[in-house]
């Protein structure tokens, strides 16, 4: 794949445990946290068009749309999705679904960072290559996008560039309309799509609010309303009941007023398949278009939302909603888990080594430490000379490293601001995985203490410990951290970084959608249980066809037999 032919270079997945990723993406997200109000350019979109836009009339009165999310990783796995999204129609388990009228995205749409090379690359690039042109002879396919939390890392600059910047824009084969970062569609069948962008949950800009009352106008009490936002905050609000805040004052200010039913909300965020069904509606988490894969072992069996501990402040009636489907199912998701030990530092090389050279640093500071007190002890008397209390200096070593240790595994667990009884398992957990750390330090300064490495004229100590001694606690202290990883998501900790650290590309998901011009609505939850990775160039191919055909074929089925709304 040469990518002057392709006009694109394809990326490889992300390595979301190196060094860099780790403090540059913390430091954005860091940045749009603290400063995401001045970042935010929701407030401007408000000199934008502001309509909404009408795809409720169609030759035959129906409507076929697809949803994806969480793509433009590594180029595998998104191109894998772009292409079967791309193919006029698809069998899945014996049935005929033709492709989407609508390409809805979901969030997150590059990865780690949102810049313009990363949407050509990650992104744009893969999906022009999917679907070249427009097929002739068809309506020529309309592509929707809601940002995520990685989009918005630059605050929307290169977001709205690429899919807001004018009504005749295209990606490829599909066109874009909206101007944008949040969207109103009418559908058939007296259905509606409401995207909103929450950016990071935080809160929702007046503009937008407008933006939407104005198109509730439109909406009646016979309407169905089908709600995408950026994140599951139904299954976040587990953790975190506030975080389903905005979600229901947007549903009880905006959408209520108009009487029509919110039966569906969608989202993307976590890397999965997953329905949770209620008596009044569906809460469905798709995000498997091609970034790593999360495991789903965590997930509850039951939801209330809104949560009970919001209703304080919410004039909402709880309701409870129980888990009907996910992908993969959870016993698969144990078995992938086990995969740490491999995967991690196969495919996290830099973050292995900066294990390494922190062990390294710890152990010699303990050496140090130990032959500092033996000296000590033989001089008895002597202990309390100015010579002594200098040479005890050099444990200050020891006590930075043990601070380097402790507070990098309690800020990988990642506890919460505020102290709670019920996330104490973060602080226990972090504070555990670094003693083990520092365990595993200590053996290694008895271990060099019996060699004659420590008797060595300077720099040879230093060199050996380098040479010989790095990689091999590199490779002990990954696999420690695989342990950890994998005891702590037992108790839904770190259960991201158990996956991410990993990086499974295979297991992804797409929704395909029916919409009938009675109003019955149909989806199709699409799985992919491996990608493919070895692709041929198609030079002779029709304009609109794919660019790169899989060597091996790309297999689909439904996760679970189609949902029906009514």
């Amino acid at each position: 794949m040469d990518p002057q032919e392709l006009g694109f270079t394809p990326k490889e997945r992300v390595g979301w445990l190196a060094p860099l990723l780790l403090l540059s993406t913390g430091l954005r997200a860091l940045l749009a946290i603290f400063f995401g109000a001045y970042l935010d350019k929701r407030e401007l979109q408000h000199a934008l068009d502001g309509d909404f836009f009408d795809h409720s009339t169609t030759a035959d009165g129906d409507l076929w749309l697809d949803y994806v999310a969480d793509l433009g990783d590594g180029f595998d796995a998104t191109y894998s999705i772009a292409y079967l999204l791309a193919q006029p129609e698809l069998d899945v388990d014996g049935e005929r679904l033709p492709r989407g009228r609508l390409l809805l995205m979901g969030g997150d749409q590059v990865y780690p960072l949102a810049n313009g090379d990363g949407y050509e690359n990650r992104m744009k690039g893969p999906y022009r290559a999917a679907l070249p042109e427009a097929p002739a002879g068809v309506p020529r396919p309309t592509l929707f996008a809601l940002p995520g939390n990685h989009d918005w890392y630059d605050g929307l600059t290169a977001f709205l560039r690429l899919f807001a910047r004018r009504k005749d824009g295209h990606i490829g084969g599909w066109r874009t309309e909206q101007r944008r970062s949040y969207f109103a569609v009418k559908l058939p069948g007296n259905w509606w799509l409401f995207a909103v962008d929450e950016q990071f949950g935080a809160y929702i800009d007046d503009p937008q609010l407008l933006y939407f009352e104005r198109a509730a106008r439109e909406v009646g009490p016979d309407d169905r309303i089908m709600l995408m936002t950026p994140s599951p905050t139904w299954v976040k609000a587990v953790d975190k009941p506030e975080a389903y805040d905005a979600v229901d004052y947007f549903i009880r200010t905006i959408l209520a007023p108009t009487r029509a039913e919110v039966r569906v909300l969608v989202s993307g965020d976590l890397h999965h398949y997953a329905r949770y069904s209620g008596p009044d509606r569906e809460l469905i988490t798709c995000g498997g278009g091609g970034a790593y894969l999360l495991g789903t072992e965590t997930l509850p069996g039951k939801l209330t939302v809104p949560p009970k501990e919001t209703l304080t402040r919410s004039r909402s009636r709880s309701r409870d909603y129980q888990l009907q489907a996910r992908f993969p199912d959870a016993r698969t998701s144990r078995r992938w888990s086990w995969g740490v030990f491999h995967r991690l530092p196969r495919r996290n090389a830099g973050f292995a080594t900066m294990l390494g050279i922190i062990q390294t640093l710890t152990m010699l500071a303990m050496a140090g430490a130990t032959v500092v007190m033996e000296q000590v002890q033989t001089l008895g008397a002597q202990a309390d000379s100015p010579s002594i209390n200098i040479q005890r200096l050099f444990s200050i070593p020891l006590l930075i490293m043990v601070g380097v240790v402790m507070a990098g595994t309690v800020l990988f667990a990642k506890p919460p601001g505020a102290a709670s009884a019920k996330h104490a398992r973060h602080w226990l957990l972090g504070i555990a995985h670094g003693l083990l750390q520092l365990a595993l330090a200590g053996a290694g300064a008895w271990v060099w203490l019996q060699l004659p490495f420590k008797d060595w004229e300077w720099p040879g100590p230093l060199v050996v410990a380098a040479v010989v001694y790095g990689p091999v606690i590199a490779v002990l202290s990954t696999q420690l951290l695989a342990l950890y990883l994998l005891v702590a998501s037992r108790f839904d900790v770190n259960h991201n970084e158990l996956f991410a650290g990993q990086g499974i590309e295979d297991g992804k998901s797409f929704l395909r959608m029916h919409i009938t011009a009675d109003g019955t609505l149909t989806i199709h939850p699409v799985g992919v249980e491996r990608v493919c990775k070895k692709w041929s160039a198609d030079p002779d191919g029709e304009p609109h066809t794919p660019w790169l055909r899989p060597e091996t074929p790309l297999t689909v089925h439904r996760i679970e037999d189609p949902i029906t709304v009514s």
